[in-house]
């Protein structure tokens, strides 16, 4: 057995758990010993992934970025997640989320939401699915991402604003969670990204890699080998590196980078680079590495890209960084701008801004010309335009 899959207790490694209050223990330990039974199910198989082609338009294609590769001098190709319905990988884990809550009889649906995809690919399926849905979001990310905001409305959800804390994705899942213990019987929570008390970091690994799935086949169709020299994708909690990273994990020819966001700098007091700043706590249900101070209270997070905003990391993360699996790095707003114009420029794809700080690590890449290098491009950056107009020469 692996050791970089969960074990039966909810650990990677020294990392992950479910500590969570008395009153969601019965939510959270009916999801454990349910779960796998239900998302093996040939129906529920069935059901997800005709979803994912008919309704998600996957395959998500595989793009040899010709122009990129040129200017790096090594082999680029982009895992186009950012051309999902809904715009970004957030919906492949929101579906089997919403197909597993109304097979436990759940009518009620809430999220957190950062950047605004999670909680639009949740208003999406629960739009779909005829349920009721309200997505709890930080008022500093309702503002820089309004365009979301309207679409979650649009899409008949409840957007929440939460005023605590720094307003911000960490603040908007402890009002998630807040309700969810207020509300035990009929809701279900879609957490968006690999955090969260056990089964959760396990749950959403295991929808995104359909990412990784499909890479395999288009690598092979693509250079006649399954397998790249690198994988890498951006890391906040970390939803899209751990699909794109799962079918991957026990093949240490691959090498699996992780990028953070350093936002204005490493020490600046402005950054959100957990693996760099942080040291092991509890946080959102899980233990985990954490941004915090001296006394264990935790520390502000800041990036340009609300999506990375994030003061901890996914479990699975945790290991990958301290077993030395992945290799982490971090990319500050002024690096993750420059890569959002580059590919702009060289390939006429605008990203989002999370994606960028992945693109960015471009910069530092020692690769061969002939190295195969596949980057998850998490998201399109329609919801980060106003960002970038302001940044425009």
């Amino acid at each position: 057995m692996s050791n970089y899959f969960v074990d039966e207790k909810g650990y990677y490694g020294n990392y992950g758990g479910a500590f969570i209050p008395e009153m969601l223990y019965p939510n959270v330990e009916q999801l454990r010993q349910k779960y796998l039974e239900i998302i093996n199910e040939e129906s529920f198989q069935k059901e997800w992934r005709d979803l994912l082609r008919d309704y998600v338009g996957r395959p998500s294609p595989l793009y040899h970025a010709k122009r990129l590769s040129e200017h790096y001098k090594t082999e680029v190709y982009l895992k186009r997640e950012d051309l999902n319905h809904t715009g970004a990988h957030k919906i492949n884990n929101a579906l089997g989320q919403i197909i597993l809550a109304k097979r436990l009889g759940k009518t009620r649906i809430i999220a957190e939401t950062g950047a605004g995809q999670h909680g639009v690919a949740t208003a999406t399926v629960c739009a779909l699915m005829g349920l009721q849905c309200a997505v709890f979001m930080g008022e500093v990310d309702i503002e820089r991402q309004a365009p979301n905001v309207a679409r979650m409305k649009l899409l008949g959800a409840t957007v929440v604003p939460v005023t605590s804390g720094s307003k911000t994705l960490k603040d908007a899942t402890n009002e998630a969670i807040r309700d969810w213990i207020n509300n035990p019987i009929d809701t279900f929570y879609i957490i968006g990204s690999v955090v969260g008390p056990h089964p959760y970091p396990d749950m959403v690994a295991r929808f995104q890699s359909i990412i990784s799935e499909e890479m395999k086949s288009q690598l092979v169709e693509k250079t006649g080998n399954e397998n790249p020299d690198r994988i890498i994708a951006c890391v906040g909690g970390g939803s899209n590196a751990a699909g794109t990273f799962y079918h991957y994990l026990d093949k240490k020819e691959v090498e699996l980078v992780a990028v953070e966001a350093a936002g204005k700098g490493i020490n600046s007091g402005h950054s959100a680079a957990t693996t760099i700043l942080g040291k092991p706590g509890i946080i959102h249900g899980s233990k985990t590495l954490l941004m915090q101070t001296e006394d264990g209270q935790i520390t502000e997070p800041y990036s340009i890209s609300a999506g990375l905003d994030y003061p901890g990391i996914g479990p699975l993360h945790a290991h990958l960084h301290e077993s030395k699996r992945a290799t982490f790095a971090s990319i500050t707003d002024d690096e993750a701008m420059k890569a959002v114009f580059l590919l702009c420029k060289l390939e006429g794809i605008i990203p989002a801004l999370e994606s960028a700080h992945a693109l960015a690590y471009l910069d530092y890449l020692k690769a061969k010309p002939t190295d195969v290098n596949v980057i998850c491009l998490s998201g399109r950056g329609d919801k980060d335009l106003a960002t970038y107009m302001k940044l425009m020469k």
